[in-house]
């Protein structure tokens, strides 16, 4: 008899963690489940505790994604077979990257087959390397599967996907913009906030200042207008409304 694979979960929902660990332990007889974890941090310290043989890996994780975690890694001794929400262009990519991919909700028939594949790998002691380069086209990619519901962000250490409903507002300083999102956290790109502008959906981001970008649908909260006007964010931060954008910031609001 061999050796089981042994495997680790890595994803921030608690539903699909809890779901894909019953799908292995009732289908996939010859797969140990040494670890499951819900964050990159977590993730790391189970994978060097267990030494795992593949990491079934979540694709949009809030803070550290599933890609950004692979590229923190200095060395990677395990099968990676990511599970994703994303289709088209996101998945062929991760086709061509040698990398198998689980699309949610999780297909048995395909879960068993991605097992296989890894159990050959294993076998023939065989390790898939995926270039930051390679990894930086799949980030492109699947961006670019639904531009409406999430951003790229270029920063110093790659790329960042985010979700434009947990982007609460963007300040521009000289050249960089800062984009905060929801949970403290921030990102620092070297994109304009000119750019950012044209690419978000102007139904749920509006400019209200030269510097300031805020999230209308989801993260404006009030408007003061006692000493100038302020838009009062989710998150407590107060934004200065341009005089000569207010009017058109008003008309915005009144047809949300």
């Amino acid at each position: 008899m061999s050796e089981k694979v042994k495997a680790v979960i890595v994803d921030d929902e608690e539903f699909a963690r809890e779901n894909l660990r019953m799908l292995v332990e009732d289908f996939c007889p010859d797969v140990e489940m040494v670890g499951i974890a819900s964050s990159a941090a977590m993730a790391r310290q189970i994978i060097e505790e267990q030494n795992p043989d593949l990491v079934f890996l979540d694709i949009m994780m809030p803070g550290e994604d599933g890609f950004m975690f692979l590229q923190s890694l200095e060395s990677r001794n395990f099968q990676v077979v990511f599970t994703t929400a994303f289709r088209d262009y996101a998945l062929k990519a991760i086709k061509e990257s040698a990398i198998d991919y689980l699309e949610k909700p999780i297909d048995i028939d395909d879960l068993q087959k991605a097992v296989d594949k890894v159990k050959a790998m294993v076998a023939q002691k065989k390790t898939t390397k995926v270039s930051d380069e390679r990894l930086t086209k799949i980030l492109e990619n699947i961006a670019l599967t639904n531009t409406v519901e999430k951003t790229v962000v270029p920063t110093k250490d790659g790329l960042a996907v985010v979700k434009n409903a947990d982007i609460i507002h963007l300040e521009a300083f000289e050249n960089y913009t800062t984009l905060y999102l929801v949970g403290g956290k921030k990102y620092v790109s070297s994109k304009s906030i000119k750019a950012f502008e044209d690419k978000l959906d102007p139904h749920m981001f509006f400019r209200v200042h030269k510097s300031h970008i805020i999230n209308i649908s989801h993260h404006l909260k009030e408007l003061h207008r006692g000493e100038g006007n302020i838009a009062i964010l989710s998150d407590g931060t107060q934004v200065p409304v341009a005089r000569r954008k207010l009017q058109e910031f008003l008309d915005k609001l009144a047809g949300i």
